[in-house]
């Protein structure tokens, strides 16, 4: 019985167009991510004096600092967005087919 569900989900449109969303989805993130850190590393590959300078005169805070704490925090941020879409949209693909193949 087992064997004719997955085949069933497989073999349904919707499960074809949640795993092509969900895949774009999260290879963009990642892309946006990958890119981010990337930039970052060759800001400071490249440009090292510029993050070492302070933020302000007499400050011992650099540029670097709020820079790689942004970094974390926008990678918080894209996994967030990451979860509310797939709690929302995701998730209801996902139980339509179900729906379904249980039909």
């Amino acid at each position: 019985m087992n064997d004719t569900i997955y085949q069933g989900i497989e073999q349904n449109p919707r499960f074809k167009e949640l795993v092509r969303k969900r895949s774009r989805f999260a290879w963009l993130l990642s892309l946006i991510t990958l890119a981010l850190y990337v930039g970052f590393i060759f800001l400071i590959a490249f440009n090292p004096q510029w993050l070492g300078t302070p933020i302000a005169a007499g400050s011992t805070i650099t540029r670097g600092i709020p820079i790689g704490v942004g970094l974390i925090v926008i990678s918080f941020v894209l996994t967030g967005i990451y979860v509310f879409r797939a709690n929302g949209e995701f998730d209801r693909l996902n139980a339509e087919v179900l729906r379904e193949v249980k039909q």
